[in-house]
């Protein structure tokens, strides 16, 4: 694929960054995209390397090697249709995924993986500038009612290919807007939100229709969705975030980290955030917990102002570089850095939060220990930390329970998401699916999709006795 050679010829090149200094007094996107000469570069540099590990990189197999070929050819439409036809949006994907499938890329080996994330970006944005993306309506209606429950990706995807199979499918969000995470959660500097206004557009041209503003569960209740429908997915995330149990938790100041992150996202579409803002403006900002969402809170602190931002972790500091032997073509365990840590931010790893401490009922601090390797605290380690807000980013433990998954009576797994397998994704009631964070747990965006769209393949086979939708 590519070109022969071009692995040797030409170097790995991505997008670059506005510089920090002006980035954060905005919440656009800041990346600097590639040229057409460049991107066809990058294309050329795809290896025939016989097994492409991509594949298995790629939760929803995207077709990795034919469409950088594509682009390495100059065709462009092809190379659109190539990479939706495994992913309902690239867009979401080619922005906010971390990429395993450069993980798992022949090239990276050398440290040097085909720029596979900034491709797809590429292709889609182009199949959008061009007018490609076009309504794919069905060839007939079926006359069945299917109700999918969750605005985010795993439901979207649902929604779009169970229309597209000829379905009437009402996607029900209790937000003002569909989106999940990917509007609610991911700030609009890693992801502006017309980009997904824009492929709602398409799917309500397909004939989904959005009940936006009815939290099922509360508004509607189960049962007169099991009434009404004839099938439902439920799609929701995994929103109940694990706290952290110590002393001085509920001083004011203490926030979960998607409160902050979601106020901030309302603020710039021009939503109400609640009885209380939380703003990081002139204030010591501590943030607990490691990974994107703490980096998410990192970035939107510096472009709020924050007189200081300091992350802690209590794994242990991840090696700069992995050892390719053990790891490929597998995701590695290495040092991570985002584009909101070079706006500013000090990080600490082996940490723990022994206390919250305050004065007049609001945060002023934390007391804090390093670990060893079983995570207890190290004596003779402990540190404070000034601290006038503090966020709670250390992931979510399972779906909420309250409303719609227990009104169902729904049976849980192990660790309380709800209990679905990957082949008929049908929970303990036939009827009812589910798909996502809510039957995963807490995931990447990419692993949504794909099971958004295989259970929309479980539910028109259920429905029709056979699906001839893709099985990712």
């Amino acid at each position: 694929m590519g070109k022969a050679t071009g692995f040797k010829e030409f170097d790995r090149q991505t997008p670059g960054y506005e510089a920090p200094a002006e980035r954060v007094k905005h919440y656009r996107e800041f990346a600097t995209p590639l040229t057409d000469e460049e991107l066809a570069r990058q294309g050329a540099r795809c290896m025939d390397c016989g097994i492409p590990f991509c594949h298995q990189g790629c939760p929803v197999n995207n077709i990795i090697p034919d469409w950088n070929d594509l682009v390495y050819r100059n065709r462009w439409k092809e190379a659109a249709e190539v990479l939706h036809s495994t992913n309902n949006f690239p867009e979401f994907t080619g922005r906010v995924c971390p990429a395993p499938c450069e993980a798992s890329c022949t090239l990276n080996i050398t440290d040097s993986p085909v720029a596979i994330k900034t491709i797809e970006h590429a292709i889609v944005e182009r199949a959008f500038a061009e007018g490609w993306m076009v309504p794919d309506l069905p060839k007939r209606e079926t006359g069945k009612m299917v109700a999918v429950v969750g605005g985010g990706p795993a439901g979207m995807a649902a929604a779009q290919q169970l229309a597209r199979a000829g379905h009437a499918v009402v996607l029900f969000e209790k937000n003002a807007k569909v989106g999940g995470l990917l509007r609610y959660g991911i700030p609009d500097f890693k992801l502006e939100k017309d980009i997904i206004d824009r492929r709602v557009a398409q799917m309500e041209a397909e004939g989904v229709t959005i009940r936006a503003n009815t939290h099922v569960g509360v508004d509607l209740s189960a049962q007169d969705l099991l009434d009404g429908f004839d099938a439902v997915v439920l799609t929701g995330g995994s929103e109940k975030p694990r706290d952290l149990a110590v002393p001085g938790r509920e001083l004011k100041g203490v926030h979960f980290a998607m409160d902050f992150l979601t106020q901030q996202n309302r603020r710039n579409g021009g939503e109400a955030v609640g009885a209380e803002d939380i703003l990081a403006k002139g204030k010591k900002v501590v943030v607990i917990g490691g990974g994107d969402t703490g980096a998410d809170c990192v970035g939107t602190s510096n472009r709020h102002g924050a007189a200081s931002i300091t992350q802690i972790e209590i794994m242990p500091k991840p090696p700069a570089k992995e050892d390719k032997g053990l790891s490929w073509p597998l995701w590695p365990n290495k040092l991570r850095t985002s584009s909101s840590h070079d706006e500013g931010c000090e990080r600490r790893w082996a940490v723990s939060t022994l206390r919250f401490t305050g004065q007049d009922g609001r945060v002023t601090g934390l007391d804090c220990a390093e670990v060893d390797a079983r995570f207890q605290p190290i004596p003779g380690t402990e540190f404070k930390l000034d601290a006038d807000l503090v966020l709670l980013a250390m992931g979510f433990v399972h779906p909420v329970h309250e409303g719609l998954v227990d009104g169902l009576g729904l049976e849980k797994d192990g660790r309380g998401n709800v209990k679905a397998d990957t082949t008929a994704y049908q929970t303990s009631n036939p009827k009812v699916f589910a798909a996502g964070d809510i039957r995963r747990g807490q995931s990447l965006v990419v692993w949504a999709i794909r099971e958004g769209r295989q259970a929309a393949r479980a539910v028109d086979a259920y429905l029709m006795g056979s699906s001839d939708l893709p099985a990712c």
